[in-house]
């Protein structure tokens, strides 16, 4: 009989353990359903919650009591008093070597334009070693559209922008650093591995197909030509050379001889150089921000994706972060992955 109780009870656990994974996995379809997802949070309302739990650890009975007190009588005064002009809105973004963030910021920045005006400040941080031109132009393409409807913007750096990064930063009207952040890096990299020797060697015939002389410059299997090599050359510097008059549009007093030669500096350096105006976090930004009484809106733009992607996401998000913590923002800013379109220049 109690053999058949254990039994009994084995059978159960697993029925349950089954049935909770069911759930777990409909949960996470159910979740999954829709096409987006635009968040936006109070910080101020949660810094200041965090503050009343911070002090109720570390005050006693009357002191808490007086704190309750305290925003009682601010919460009443703050009702009695018109509105602090302006809000705050706050964009974070961290970019790969495609930009692929630009789709969230995209729909980030159309959900401010219905409410932002010109009273209103933009701040956003961006965490990106740069990547493929094309990506992270619209990146800075899109910051544009904020400025060009008269929003205050803000750039803050706490780690990295370097190349693209950077090329995104100089569209706003200050740049904030961190001292030891990564800045800079104006200029142009192209990485393209050849195997025609290779295909030589082992009698491989491989043949490509062209109408235009130059529309394959230099590829991965055909046999580089001196004139072939020379046209790329000539469009790396034609990039770098659109990539200074962007970085002189907007930031006129940079001595681009001196920075734009591909090296990054440090935010203590790159405030000499004029790279940066302000060294300091955006966290202390905005805690002044919140000493102004200004409202402070992150916004927050997740495309929802499908329970294999999502999957897939979480797997690769893993990956990504243990390859961040074993190289280092530095070795980031310095690491250029080449992808399927090896052929294209990176920033």
């Amino acid at each position: 009989m109690s053999e058949v109780l254990i039994f009994a009870a084995q059978a159960l656990i697993i029925f349950l353990l089954i049935a909770g994974l069911i759930v777990v996995v409909a949960s996470l379809i159910a979740r999954s359903s829709g096409s987006s997802d635009l968040q936006v949070t109070s910080l101020d309302e949660k810094w200041k919650d965090i503050r009343f739990f911070m002090n109720s650890f570390v005050l006693d009975k009357n002191g808490l009591k007086a704190e309750r007190k305290r925003l009682k009588k601010e919460k009443k005064s703050e009702a009695k008093q018109p509105e602090a002009t302006g809000r705050v809105f706050v964009l974070r973004f961290e970019g790969d070597i495609k930009a692929n963030q630009v789709e969230s910021l995209r729909e980030e920045i159309n959900a401010i334009l219905q409410v932002g005006g010109p009273q209103d400040e933009v701040v956003v941080t961006v965490d990106s070693p740069g990547g493929m031109v094309s990506g992270y132009g619209l990146a800075a393409a899109q910051l544009l559209r904020l400025r060009d409807r008269g929003l205050k913007v803000t750039a803050c750096v706490d780690q990295v922008a370097a190349s693209g990064g950077y090329l995104m930063a100089v569209t706003s009207h200050q740049i904030l650093a961190a001292p030891f952040a990564i800045l800079g890096s104006i200029g142009v990299v192209a990485q393209v591995p050849n195997f025609n020797r290779f295909l030589k060697r082992h009698d491989i015939d491989y043949k490509e197909y062209t109408a235009g002389e130059f529309k394959r410059t230099v590829s991965l299997f055909a046999e580089v030509t001196p004139a072939g090599e020379a046209k790329f050359r000539e469009q790396l510097e034609e990039t770098h050379v659109q990539f200074k008059d962007f970085v002189r549009r907007y930031r006129p007093n940079l001595k681009l001889d001196d920075v734009a030669t591909g090296e990054y500096w440090y935010g203590e350096r790159a405030l000499q150089l004029g790279l940066v105006d302000v060294l300091q976090t955006s966290d202390d930004y905005l805690f002044e921000k919140m000493a102004e009484k200004k409202q402070i809106l992150e916004v927050k733009y997740k495309k929802k994706l499908p329970l294999s992607e999502k999957l897939a996401e979480m797997v690769s998000a893993a990956a990504a972060r243990t390859a961040k913590s074993a190289t280092g923002a530095a070795t980031r800013a310095l690491t250029r992955t080449l992808s399927k379109e090896t052929t294209k220049p990176l920033v």
